[in-house]
C-alpha cells in the first residue's frame, strides 16, 4: 500500500498487490500478522498516537516492523531550513515543512514497551557513497527538499538550490576519488505483540 500512484505501478509491474491509501487513515479490516514499513512513517506526525495504533492491529504473536530514516540532526536536513528560511524565497517557504522530527529511540520503546510483549529497536549510519556535481543536494532532491523545490518558481529552484548546495559543502567534502560520502542514519523497530 502506498500513497503515490507511481510506487503503486513499479509495485504492481513486479508482481506485489497493491492498495492506494493514506497510511495515516488506514485500518485494515480484519487483524493481521505483520505490519512493515520501509521509510514512509517518518512523514506522518504524532507518532505516540499512530504506532499503538498500528500495534492494535496485529493478531496475537503479530509484529510491527519499522525503519525510518534517522536524520533530523544531519546538516542535509538541518540546512534545508536554514536555506529556506533565508533570501527571496523566505516568505514562500515559511510553511512549508519535510518530514517531521522523528522521536528519539528511548521514546519509541517507551512508547510500546508497555503494549508489546516484545520491543527490539536499533540505530544503524552507513554511507551512501555519491558521485556527481553537488550530489547531497541531488540525493536530497528525491526525497526532503521535495516540498520546499515543488512551492518554488524555476528561478527561484535555482537560487535555492545554489544557496543549499554552498551551505552543504563544508559538511560533506569529496574524498580523495571525488566522491562524497553522506552518512545515513536508520532507526528500526521491531515490536511483537
Amino acid at each position: 500500500m502506498d500513497g503515490s500512484r507511481a510506487m503503486l505501478e513499479k509495485a504492481r509491474s513486479a508482481g506485489f498487490p497493491t492498495e492506494f491509501v493514506d497510511i495515516a487513515n488506514w485500518a485494515p479490516p480484519e487483524p493481521v500478522d505483520i505490519i512493515f514499513s520501509n521509510a514512509a512513517l517518518q512523514w506522518l506526525p504524532d507518532h505516540a498516537a499512530l504506532l499503538p495504533r498500528l500495534l492494535a492491529y496485529l493478531t496475537p504473536g503479530g509484529v510491527l516492523a519499522i525503519q525510518m530514516p534517522a536524520m533530523h540532526h544531519a546538516p542535509v536536513r538541518t540546512l534545508q531550513r536554514v536555506v529556506a528560511s533565508s533570501g527571496p524565497w523566505a516568505t514562500r517557504l515559511s510553511e512549508v515543512t519535510s518530514a517531521p522530527p522523528i522521536l528519539e529511540p528511548s521514546a519509541y520503546y517507551d512508547l510500546l514497551s508497555g503494549r508489546a510483549a516484545v520491543v527490539d529497536i536499533w540505530v544503524t549510519e552507513y554511507l551512501h557513497v555519491l558521485r556527481g556535481e553537488d550530489p547531497v543536494v541531488q540525493w536530497a532532491m528525491g526525497t526532503s527538499l521535495r516540498p520546499y523545490l515543488d512551492v518554488l518558481g524555476p528561478d527561484d529552484r535555482i537560487g535555492f538550490l545554489t544557496a543549499y548546495a554552498e551551505a552543504l559543502r563544508p559538511h560533506y567534502p569529496p574524498q580523495a576519488d571525488g566522491s562524497v560520502l553522506l552518512p545515513f542514519r536508520r532507526l528500526f523497530v521491531l515490536a511483537k505483540n
